[in-house]
């Protein structure tokens, strides 16, 4: 399994690292790419983190999910990276997840793929999931599409990603290893 995140300027360093962290947890490869044409990122609390690529450097369509962390304003640079969206098609076609949190499914909604689906965001994006019915719940999983409302629920997101990917079994043998507490649904 391979999974593909996109960091920008201006990214919410835990709506990164932590789902990035769960699924490293349970063998599947994480590629952490850079949009910004430095492997050194900033995020929207000053945390530089070095990405594992650059956009330039990998070819992003052998994965079997995408990953946009929110934040601002690197949810809006994700939004006008224009080299993202024939991935997104290609993802879409060949029925692969892809998943965001807290801003970034706004992403995805402005470019109508939630259309139909169920969705959730941080508070106040709701209006950019066009068609999508919206919902209050951490994480909501709608087909191919997984997005979750922000940085609290970090880890909840990035136990669904692996439950997505590997199932519900190996997501709650995850869950207890980290003690995520707060009971695994």
């Amino acid at each position: 399994m391979k999974v593909f995140e996109f960091l920008a300027t201006g990214f919410e360093e835990t709506e990164a690292l932590a789902p990035a962290d769960m699924l490293r947890r349970v063998g599947v490869e994480v590629v952490m790419v850079s949009i910004t044409g430095k492997r050194e990122v900033t995020s929207s609390h000053g945390v530089t983190i070095l990405a594992d690529a650059l956009f330039e450097e990998v070819d992003c369509t052998d994965g079997d999910m995408l990953i946009l962390p929110g934040g601002m304003p690197g949810t809006k640079n994700l939004d006008a990276f224009q080299p993202l969206n024939s991935l997104f098609d290609k993802y879409i076609s060949n029925g692969k997840y892809l998943a965001s949190i807290c801003a970034a499914p706004m992403v995805y909604g402005k470019r109508g793929f939630l259309d139909g689906k169920s969705a959730c965001c941080y508070p106040g994006f709701e209006p950019d999931l066009r068609g999508a019915s919206v919902k209050t719940d951490n994480v909501v999983i709608s087909g191919q599409f997984i997005t979750a409302r922000g940085a609290g629920v970090s880890v909840e997101f990035g136990l669904k990603l692996v439950e997505a990917l590997l199932g519900k079994e190996v997501a709650e043998k995850l869950a207890n290893q980290v003690i995520f507490t707060y009971g695994y649904k």
